[in-house]
Formats: structure tokens, sequence, C-alpha cells
């Protein structure tokens, strides 16, 4: 076989391969995805929910490699308390500079820097997702198990329960960590999310 017809089966053979192994940008649909959020005090616990703005998810294949979504921190609600005085007295408190600082501080930021399989992960996980989370312009590396599909038309990752310290991002309001003689105000220094994404090419 002449150099050239080999060069040319090795491209037939090379390029399909190429094709299929190329990073595929999908858009993250903030109306389908989800944030809820659950806090918790000595007295009790208040949950709520927050929204997506925008984001990508990047996947090799069958494989997300890599990504970066936007939380809209002013749209954070509150959802178990009824009252509508006591829910928006919370919700403010939430958006001011003792918790989230939205006006300052509109969005918070995740980016994953690495996703690896897990083996037996609690609620289906299938991964553990790796990346770096900013809140009021603090970054710091968060980890956490997710359930990820992909499809050639979109990508969906589920996490339950993802626990962050709130005190690594300067929001203390009654930690016990940092004031003394708080009682039974004192509030837990983390806080939970369940996140669905869900992004599409």
């Amino acid at each position: 076989m002449s150099l050239k017809k080999s060069l040319l089966l090795l491209a037939v053979v090379v390029l399909p391969l190429g094709i299929l192994n190329a990073a595929t940008t999908y858009q993250v649909d903030p109306k389908a995805s989800k944030v809820k959020w659950l806090g918790k005090k000595v007295t009790g616990e208040h949950d709520g929910a927050i929204q997506i703005k925008e984001g990508t998810l990047v996947a090799t294949g069958k494989f997300v490699t890599g990504g970066k979504f936007l939380i809209d921190t002013t749209s954070i609600t509150v959802e178990d308390l009824k009252d509508e005085e006591a829910n928006g007295n919370l919700v403010g408190h939430l958006k001011s500079p003792d918790f989230f600082s939205a006006e300052k501080h509109p969005t918070a930021a995740f980016e994953v820097t690495k996703v690896e399989p897990l083996t037996n992960g609690k609620d289906g996980a299938t991964h553990t997702v790796t990346g770096n989370l900013t809140i009021k312009d603090i970054t710091k590396p968060l980890s956490f198990p997710a359930k990820i599909t992909v499809t050639p038309t979109t990508v969906t990752a589920d996490a339950k329960n993802v626990a962050v310290d709130r005190t690594l991002y300067e929001i203390k309001y009654g930690s016990g960590k940092f004031f003394q003689g708080l009682g039974d105000k004192v509030i837990s220094d983390q806080f939970w999310l369940d996140i669905a994404l869900v992004a599409k090419k």
C-alpha cells in the first residue's frame, strides 16, 4: 500500500474518533433547573429556593468535563413561613449584609474543575463533582456527589444535601463559632442545597 493510501486510511479511522470525542457545550436552562436551600438553627429550620441565572455544562462523549453556573442571590425565597410579614422579614435578612449581601453581590457561582465516577453513591449519585464555589467574591473548593446523565441533546445533574460552610464566606451571623452567649439563637454554620441542573444543546 502506498504512503498516500495509508495516510488516507488513517484519516478515515481517526477522524470519526475525533468527532466522537469532541467536547460539546450545553446551555443550562434556568426555567427547568432548580436549587432548594435548607438552613437550621437550635429552635428549628427554614427552607426555600433560589434561581439559576445562567450557565453551561461541557461534556465529552458521555462524560461531563467542565462547566459553570451562576445563582441569582436576589431571587432567594422562603417556603416554610406562611405568614407574609415573617416571610418578608426573613427574605430581607437573608439578602442583607448579615448573609448574602444580594445588592452588592447579586450572583454566586460554581465552576466545575473535576468530575470522577462514583460507585454505589447515595441517592443514586454516579459521580463526585469537584469545583470552586464563589459567594460574596470569596472562592473556596467544594466537592459533592451527583447523579449525572448525558445524552446527545441534554445533560442533567442532580445533587442532594450539598453542605456548604457559610462561615468560609464571611457569613458569621448567629454562628456559635464566632459569638458567645447566643443560647437558642445559634444558627448552624452549614446550610444545605439540593441542585437540579438541566442543560441543553
